[in-house]
């Protein structure tokens, strides 16, 4: 039996797999930033900025255009970089 190829997969993700990532990921790196030695809000600061710039090289990678009718990762990086801003105003 030979396999077929995956090309009928789509090529993106539909938005509500997008806000699922999203949040996951969140839940991730809060987890990561409450057991950070150098306090919450400096390691949720950091993990964010490090998020911002893993979804802007994978939007470059896959070619996404930002403002598209679908959720993708520009959506999802400025998701990251709201809340970066938000964590850095509330931490002073």
């Amino acid at each position: 039996m030979s396999e077929q190829p995956l090309s009928n997969l789509p090529q993106r993700f539909r938005s509500i797999q997008v806000i699922i990532r999203f949040c996951v990921r969140l839940v991730i790196l809060a987890s990561f930033a409450a057991f950070g030695s150098a306090g919450f809000s400096n390691s949720l600061s950091a993990l964010l900025w490090m998020a911002i710039v893993l979804c802007g090289v994978v939007a470059l990678i896959r070619h996404e255009h930002a403002m598209a009718a679908e959720l993708n990762h520009w959506d999802e990086m400025a998701g990251y970089g709201m809340l970066f801003a938000l964590v850095q105003g509330l931490g002073r």
